[in-house]
This record gives structure tokens, sequence and C-alpha cells, in this order.
């Protein structure tokens, strides 16, 4: 098996700048964490949460000529407080999504949405009755981004109660704080608080919700693929066993029925036919047994699901034919060869070329052999923590894990990424 080419584009080899090679590695991090069974909620929660975090800053930012206003009625300590309870965990929320699971991030989330609730509460203690000279007190501004936090955090149930909850008192606030209020007032500003969070929590609901349901509909496909593979071996057992009855045992049935003296040929053909059935009785083969062919076009078909133009090529070794490889096992390289794939196409690209992807599989009597390689971006093995899971487990621990598996993998920044996959079917039978 030959390694990735070199970069065509001779810009790709040079060191990167600092922040660029931060990004970088931010990159890695974000696609490496992720466990292929829930990989679409894993980014779907990244990307919210970065988003949320972000607006949590630009929302403090935009209300602070507001809060030093109101805080004119307030004393110092109070509005320090309240605008650290108020808008604190975003950076953090944004920081810990960058580089942490969806459990990191539900907690933080979490704990921007009570802690905004606590902002509220505090209100009594440093403003007093009937003193803001404004249409609402400034935090009830943030309830919408507090609520989507939430939606990260809980359970749709859950998050339902806490936006009647964050709205409630938001308005209650308003009521307390705000010299003039009416009951129309304070009625239009629930509504508007509650109608504005409830169209956040709709939007994050679905696209959570999407991303579950594209990764259960990614492992039913995959079961099912297997099943199919397994069916489509068994199907060609039948029609073996089929054509040998027909071919040899009815005919040889036949001929002895028309003899009616010996014969040396059709002693010849009875002796090499029950020689067959032997071979068939001996060599019968489980179901969920995958022959060489069944086995490529499995794998093939994995990775053609995600990338149709990614080229597969097959080699093959006397005895091929004689590989047996178990549903399981193809299923646990297939998941690993198509994490390596989606790797790639995330993070490889090189700018102003494209990037040559190529999928290998040897097969040999007892064994088969898969390497993938592109010659893209590459990146730095050992700048690779080993808690990053996309390499760790996804590749190497699934192949480990597998009786007879192992992987490796290879890869320099600026010359691409060799990943290879081997199983030898030891204990497979």
């Amino acid at each position: 098996m030959t390694a990735s080419g070199a970069l065509d584009a001779p810009a790709a080899s040079r060191p990167m700048p600092s922040l660029a090679a931060f990004t970088q590695r931010l990159r890695d991090r974000l696609i490496m964490q992720e466990d292929p069974a829930t990989a679409a909620y894993d980014r779907i929660m990244r990307r919210l949460g970065i988003s949320i975090g972000i607006a949590g800053i630009i929302v403090g930012g935009v209300e602070l000529p507001e809060v030093a206003e109101q805080g004119r009625y307030a004393p110092a300590w109070w509005t320090v407080a309240a605008v650290v309870l108020a808008f604190g965990w975003y950076p953090i929320i944004a920081v810990v999504s960058a580089v942490s699971g969806p459990r990191a991030i539900r907690f933080v989330c979490g704990c921007a949405a009570m802690s905004f609730l606590g902002a509220l509460a505090s209100i009594p203690f440093g403003l007093k009755l009937h003193t803001v000279d404004a249409t609402t007190v400034w935090p009830f501004r943030v309830t919408a981004l507090a609520v989507t936090a939430a939606v990260l955090a809980w359970t749709s149930r859950v998050t339902v109660v806490y936006l009647l909850t964050a709205a409630t008192s938001a308005a209650l606030a308003t009521v307390y704080t705000v010299s003039a209020v009416t009951p129309q007032h304070v009625t239009e500003n629930f509504l508007r608080s509650a109608g504005l969070a409830a169209l956040f929590v709709w939007c994050g609901t679905a696209a959570t919700g999407a991303a579950a349901r594209v990764d259960r509909e990614s492992a039913i496909a995959s079961r099912r693929a297997a099943s199919q593979a397994a069916a489509h071996s068994r199907d060609r057992e039948r029609a073996r066993f089929a054509a040998l009855i027909h071919d040899a045992v009815l005919s040889t049935l036949l001929e002895a029925s028309r003899a009616g003296t010996k014969s040396d040929v059709l002693q010849r053909q009875a002796e090499r036919t029950l020689e067959q059935l032997d071979e068939c009785r001996g060599a019968q083969r489980d179901p969920d047994l995958l022959d060489a062919r069944s086995a490529v076009l499995f794998l093939r078909a994995a990775v053609h699901e995600i990338n149709p133009s990614i080229r597969f090529a097959t080699r093959t070794w006397p005895g091929y034919d004689d590989l047996r490889m178990p549903v399981h096992s193809a299923s646990t390289i297939a998941a690993a060869l198509t994490e390596a794939v989606r790797n790639s196409l995330r993070h490889a690209a090189v700018p102003g070329r494209e990037v040559r992807r190529t999928v290998t599989a040897t097969v040999s009597a007892g064994s088969i052999r898969i390497v993938f390689t592109d010659d893209g971006a590459g990146f730095d093995l050992a700048a690779v923590s080993a808690d990053r899971l996309g390499i760790s487990m996804s590749i190497l621990g699934r192949m480990r894990q597998l009786a007879g598996g192992s992987a490796f993998v290879e890869s320099q920044r600026g010359e691409g990424t060799t990943v290879t996959l081997v199983w030898g079917g030891d204990g497979s039978r």
C-alpha cells in the first residue's frame, strides 16, 4: 500500500500562521470528538451552542448603554452582579461548544438559563418600586436568549415550563420597576416576550429533533444494508446448491436409470457428484457470512453513500474466493472507513485544488485490507490528544475491539492522510 501523494500546491506546505493553526486545531477538535452513532445530533448541538454563545456576547454589548442608563437608579454592585448573571455564561457556552461534547454543552446552557432567573429575582434588591423611566427593564430583552439556552439544556417539556416562568418573571419585573405601567402594557410585554421565546424554542427543538432522526435513520440504513448483504449471500448459496442438484445429482440419476449395464463414465460421474456433495456439506456456510464479492460490495456501498465520487479499487490474491467475513465484522469496518472518509471530506480541503481520495481493498484467502488515502491538508498526529474520539474510538478503537481487526493512521501536515484497516478473520468462526 502506498501513502498518499505530496501536495501539488507548494503554498500549502508553508507553516500556518498562529491564528490559522489555532482555527485548524479547533476544527479538528470539533470533528474528532463526534460519536458516529450521534454524529448529526452532536454537530447541531455544537453549532447551536456556538451561535447562542456569540449571540449572548453581541446582545450584552448592545444592551450596555441601556444597562448603564438604568444603572443610575440602582447600586453599582447590583448592576455588575445582574450583568454577570445575565450574560456571563455566554462566552463560556461558546468555548465549551467548540471544544467539548453535548453533555458539557447541556450543563453550561442550563447554568445560563438558571442564572438569568437569578438576575430577574435580584431586581427587587437593586431597583426600587416604579423608579425606571423606560418601557421595560433591561433584563426583559434577554428572555428569548435565555430560553434558547434552555432548549439545549433540557427536554422540550421542561423548556416550555421554563419559557412560561421566565416570560412571567420578566413581565412582573417590568411591572415592579417601570414608573408608568398599565395592564395592557404588561400583557403586551408578556405576549411579546413569550412569543419570541416560543419561536426560538420551536426552531431549536426542530433542529435537534431532525438531527436525532438523521442519526436514527443512518443506523437503520446501516443495519438494512448489512441484512441485504447477508440475504444476497444466502441467495447465492441457495443458487449454487440448486445448480449442483440439477447439474450433477439429477443428471447422474437420469443416466443411471438409462444405463442397463455397468458404465465407467457413469461411475466416474457418480463419484464426482458424491465428492461435490461432500464438499458442499463440509463447507456449509453460515448465512451471516459474506463472501469476498459481497464484502467488497458492502464496503463500496458504504463509501459511495458518503461520496459517490471517491474511487474504490479492488485487488485480489490467489484464494480470495475462500474469504468468509461475518456481517458484524463488515459493518464495523464500514463504520470505521466511513468515519475516515467523513473526516477527510470535512477538513482535508486545500484551497485552490481538488483533493484526491481513494479506497483500495485488497482481498486474500482469509483477510481483507482496506486503505483510504487522500492528498489533502493532513494533520500532525503528535498533536492529537488521546481523548479525541474520532481517531481513538471511531476508527482505532472500533478495529481493536473487532476480533482479528487492527487499524493504522498516518498523516503529516501538507502530505495527506492514510488510514489502513485490516481484518484477518481471527476468531470469526
